[in-house]
């Protein structure tokens, strides 16, 4: 029997997936993110599994893979297309080949046309298929760069995925709506760019008219993804801090969850490193956060408490990744930066000082 988890991480919106067999204990994990590798981590120690190999769906645009983080804590494989050309996977699949782990095994089905490295896995029982990018829940991928074609993905959603039974679920690698499973009859139905009537020709002038920008993290994401999400430094720190339960970027930067930040407002120093006018302004501040801007940090820090935890806020959490840098070289060690900034503290109605009852 298969055991099963989907798991999500907000800031790319990507699903991670996990296959384990219940008997053997061993597992996959189907398109890891690298800041949630510890959350990854943490799971298959609790579930006493053994992670075998991580899957990419293909070469991600939008994240980097926590693919090599989870090789050198677990020593799993990396897998992913040929196609991708990446440095450092372990195993390069092509179409048909199959990936074990105990007695349960996902077949590979090549499905280009989101990227030219795209593949669906699905269970041997055909009861689950992970599709990526390939076919959304209501949607499908872009297929403007890294070798995208509209017309190949129109053929592979088509041979590849909706050729499987109705019944077969269907995890998409991303969704925006909140959004979790589909099925092959739900998508061959109601699919709004791939289902019904529509033929190739009418995909493709859609598709070619969509005129999206580039992900914000293309030009991050794709290099470090085609070196399988092994940072060029390898300056990844080995110690995890115990004064939260903290996410590393990829950048090497510890980030705090806003949601445990509220619930620990007595216990640590919140640090606004905006200016004045955007500590008052409309987007208020986090209660009781002391303001030093940016450009102030390096001479004022010893206005702060080394002692004490400290987590870093701005508007958006550039700046704020910033500040946590020179903190550290001013000798903080217990320093976090607040994914997102306000803009995110916002929408995520936590608690806000400085703002009107009509703001």
């Amino acid at each position: 029997m298969i055991l099963f988890r989907q798991l999500f991480d907000p800031q790319s919106s990507t699903y991670t997936h996990m296959l384990a067999c219940s008997q053997a204990r061993e597992a996959v994990l189907i398109d890891p993110v690298f800041e949630q590798s510890r959350r990854d981590s943490a799971l298959i120690d609790e579930l006493e599994l053994n992670l075998v190999a991580t899957l990419e769906t293909h070469v991600h645009a939008d994240h980097v893979t926590g693919a090599w983080l989870l090789k050198e804590r677990f020593g799993s494989a990396v897998m992913l297309a040929a196609a991708g050309h990446a440095e450092g996977a372990d195993r390069e699949l092509v179409h048909d080949d199959q990936v074990s782990f105990g007695g349960c095994h996902l077949t590979v089905r090549a499905t280009p046309g989101h990227t030219a490295s795209c593949l669906t896995f699905v269970t041997d029982d055909r009861d689950m298929a992970f599709t990526g990018d390939c076919l959304l829940i209501r949607g499908c991928g872009r297929t403007d760069f890294q070798e995208g074609s509209a017309a190949d993905l129109y053929r592979s959603v088509h041979d590849q995925i909706f050729s499987l039974p109705d019944s077969c679920l269907l995890y998409p690698g991303h969704d925006y709506r909140g959004l979790t499973v589909s099925s092959v009859g739900e998508e061959r139905r109601h699919n709004p760019r791939l289902g019904g009537e529509l033929s190739s020709s009418d995909f493709c002038v859609y598709m070619d008219n969509l005129g999206l920008p580039h992900p914000k993290q293309m030009d991050i994401a794709v290099p470090a993804n085609l070196r399988c999400g092994r940072p060029e430094t390898c300056s990844i720190p080995h110690e995890n801090p115990d004064w939260a339960p903290l996410n590393l970027t990829f950048s090497g930067i510890w980030e705090a969850p806003p949601q445990w930040v509220e619930e620990n407002l007595d216990a640590v120093q919140v640090l606004d490193v905006r200016e004045t006018p955007e500590f008052d302004g409309p987007l208020g501040h986090i209660p009781g956060a002391v303001l030093i801007p940016l450009g102030d940090l390096a001479e004022r820090a010893g206005e702060l408490d080394q002692e004490r935890p400290l987590v870093a806020v701005c508007r958006a959490g550039g700046r704020s990744a910033q500040a946590t840098n020179i903190l550290g070289k001013a000798g903080f060690s217990k320093i976090a930066n607040l994914p997102g900034g306000m803009l995110r503290w916002r929408a995520l109605n936590l608690a806000t000082a400085g703002v009107s009852e009509d703001a």
